[in-house]
């Protein structure tokens, strides 16, 4: 996984454009204007996005289009299961997860 996705996103309009062009392609000018940005701003974000490989652009006559490409957001989504099933296991036993915590805490105390 490529993980200056995680950069990318973590830059509030990076962040909004993904969920402009989760609805569809876009135009640069659509996306400035959808977020009060100027087209210079929007284009620099989208150059970014476009880097880590979360949009493409289609060039039409003098316009560029822009849209999600959906394989690095379901590389992260893969990955960020890795980690839900930990977390539901925890969740929907806490009394394991509890008894387990305890344990650890106890085996430490008596290790002193």
């Amino acid at each position: 996984m490529n993980v200056m996705i995680f950069s990318a996103l973590a830059e509030p309009h990076r962040l909004a454009i993904i969920e402009l062009l989760s609805e569809g392609p876009l135009q640069v000018g659509n996306i400035a204007e959808r977020l009060e940005l100027s087209q210079p701003q929007a284009s620099k974000h989208l150059r970014v996005l476009t880097s880590v490989g979360l949009v493409q652009v289609q060039p039409v006559a003098n316009k560029r289009i822009y849209k999600l490409r959906p394989q690095p957001l379901q590389e992260l989504e893969t990955w960020l299961e890795t980690f839900r099933r930990s977390w539901d296991e925890k969740f929907d036993n806490p009394e394991t997860y509890l008894h387990q915590l305890q344990t650890a805490e106890n085996n430490k105390d008596h290790s002193k």
